[in-house]
């Protein structure tokens, strides 16, 4: 099965106070790392961006689209990726950019908890973690049905296809789940910098 990945970064970042996908994080920023990250292990990349939002360079083979309307959350950005990739693409790993202590090794892992599956996606006490997740292109109609409808928690789309909810203890690749560190604030910032060893 073709995999590829979908880098989400138009996030209005309103806690951290600047962009997110633009943040230094050793020689590169936020979204170049991710980018550079995921393309280890998936290709093609797409980084969906917000309407206007300013975007560090990025390699040539990356796909760059945009949400098709503003504010509309993580639902909105996972259409434009999947509408995004090539029709040879069956499935993709969808990241947002804000994860910069990300394991290659996790991608690959939740890439093979997902075989069979529409979705797979990891959930502690009951929360998901949407955007640390495998989509298939089959639920793109699911996700359109959605976002018309105004139903815009993923939650609503793990229930209305096969979704894998997958145990943290079963992640053997990043037992401690770096991964899932997403940056809100400066303090968290400064951490991932930290242990990363910036």
């Amino acid at each position: 099965m073709i995999s590829g990945g979908v880098v989400l970064c138009g996030g209005k970042s309103t806690r951290m106070g600047t962009s997110k996908a633009l943040l230094p994080f050793g020689p590169e920023t936020m979204l170049q790392r991710v980018v550079r990250i995921v393309g280890d292990v998936v290709a093609p990349i797409v980084v969906v961006a917000a309407v206007d939002q300013i975007l560090p360079d990025l390699p040539p083979a990356v796909i760059v689209t945009r949400d098709e309307s503003d504010g509309r959350g993580p639902l909105e950005g996972l259409r434009a990726g999947l509408k995004a990739l090539p029709v040879s693409v069956e499935r993709a790993y969808v990241t947002s950019c804000d994860v910069p202590l990300l394991v290659a090794d996790f991608v690959r892992q939740m890439l093979d908890l997902a075989g069979g599956y529409d979705i797979a996606v990891i959930e502690i006490n009951g929360f998901s973690h949407p955007l640390s997740a495998v989509y298939s292109r089959a639920t793109l109609p699911y996700v359109e049905d959605l976002l018309a409808h105004d139903r815009l928690r993923p939650a609503f789309l793990f229930d209305a296809v096969k979704t894998r909810r997958i145990d943290p203890a079963q992640m053997t690749a990043d037992p401690d789940l770096r991964t899932l560190r997403n940056l809100n604030t400066r303090e968290d910032y400064e951490q991932a910098l930290a242990a990363a060893g910036f």
